[in-house]
């Protein structure tokens, strides 16, 4: 658990799940009508008081899924920021994450194209967070075998099928038949599926609730 203790590991594990929830986290306060600077500002002070009072420590695993501990913990948070003036300084000087690691262009691709309620928005953006950390997980797989150009080239069609002729095209630069690139394509969909599944059981403590968490995050994304 990210939160059990105060070792390298632990530290190492809630800062992914910052990285994780960060956005899904941002846009959910940017929906309650706060600026993008102050959605900014309250995402990271948000993290530095949940680790500054362990309260990653205190989350039973057997009481549900980490995804509603988050909402339902920032909910309240939001509420107590608006019965309180106004910080002279968030965050407590303890930086979670930096800003500076997610770039400019990617706060534009935060914003939603629809009129999504709060809720919707944050679990819309909490399943792409979730792709996105399996995708990079898989894509680490492939670098440490070697074959980091040969997944650029594939990726597009983990969640796309092949246009005419695009199949024949990858085979001939890397030197493969058409159906070794589909059988290639077919085992990367199926360790996809396996790294999303291992990533939404992190955050739950049953097999049941995973397989409850898989569905809500298809929803999401259809």
């Amino acid at each position: 658990m990210a939160g059990s203790s105060q070792s390298p590991q632990s530290r190492a594990a809630l800062e992914r799940l910052c990285r994780a929830y960060w956005t899904p986290l941002h846009a959910f306060i940017c929906r309650q009508g706060y600026t993008e600077t102050d959605a900014q500002d309250l995402t990271q002070e948000f993290f530095a008081r949940l680790l500054a009072r362990n309260d990653f420590e205190t989350v039973d695993p057997r009481k549900g899924k980490f995804r509603t501990f988050l909402l339902a913990s920032l909910t309240n948070f939001l509420s107590n920021q608006r019965d309180r003036a106004r910080a002279a300084k968030r965050g407590g000087g303890q930086k979670i994450l930096s800003l500076d690691e997610i770039q400019a262009n990617e706060w534009r691709e935060m914003e939603p194209a629809s009129d999504m309620s709060p809720d919707k928005l944050f679990d819309v953006r909490w399943a792409t967070a979730v792709l996105e950390q399996a995708l990079g997980a898989l894509r680490q797989e492939m670098i440490d075998e070697g074959r980091g150009a040969q997944f650029e080239a594939l990726k597009a069609y983990l969640t796309e099928e092949p246009g005419e002729g695009e199949y024949a095209a990858v085979a001939a630069r890397w030197e493969m038949t058409r159906q070794g690139v589909a059988v290639t394509v077919y085992r990367l969909r199926q360790r996809y599926r396996e790294l999303v599944r291992e990533e939404v059981a992190q955050t739950v403590s049953t097999p049941a609730e995973a397989e409850e968490e898989m569905r809500h995050l298809l929803e999401a994304l259809s």
